[in-house]
């Protein structure tokens, strides 16, 4: 049994500790919203927060996640970040086939909890460059996070 928080609750999860922690979230916990993409950590789709930092969980062994905090894209809706980013994303019009956009969010998520300054399209661009989208929805999802960026600091951005 590996123990840890995911979304603010106290989990033990019954699986060998080599077991991918996306495998662990999704057949597990029945969270099914961090996507598998590509299982070698390059495209993003299973982005989640390991003690607030971004991780890809199709290459991360759930042991390494014992004891610590995970949040996954259904934890984050429930947050003030996470309606802002929902909201943007549909004000955008960032979603289309949608199979990226849980690792998407949870980059720019990141992203903005760790932004100082008013971002560039250019910074935001960079930022994200490390998620794919098959649909070539970057301008959009760019868009969206200049957007969250502003309903979080209340027009500030």
């Amino acid at each position: 049994m590996v123990q840890l928080t995911i979304n603010q609750e106290r989990v033990s999860i019954d699986a060998p500790p080599d077991t991918p922690l996306l495998w662990a979230i999704r057949e597990k916990l029945n969270l099914t919203g961090t996507k598998f993409g590509c299982g070698i950590a390059q495209c993003g789709a299973c982005t989640v927060h390991l003690d607030g930092q971004p991780v890809r969980s199709c290459v991360m062994p759930l042991s390494a996640a014992a004891g610590r905090t995970v949040t996954t894209v259904e934890g984050l809706m429930k947050t003030t970040a996470g309606k802002a980013l929902e909201g943007a994303w549909n004000e955008a019009q960032a979603p289309q086939c949608g199979y990226c956009q849980s690792g998407q969010l949870m980059s720019a998520a990141h992203l903005l909890s760790t932004a100082t300054k008013p971002l560039s399209r250019t910074e935001i661009l960079d930022a994200m460059s490390g998620n794919l989208c098959r649909c070539g929805t970057y301008n959009q999802i760019a868009s969206a996070v200049a957007i969250a960026q502003k309903t979080l600091t209340g027009g500030k951005a």
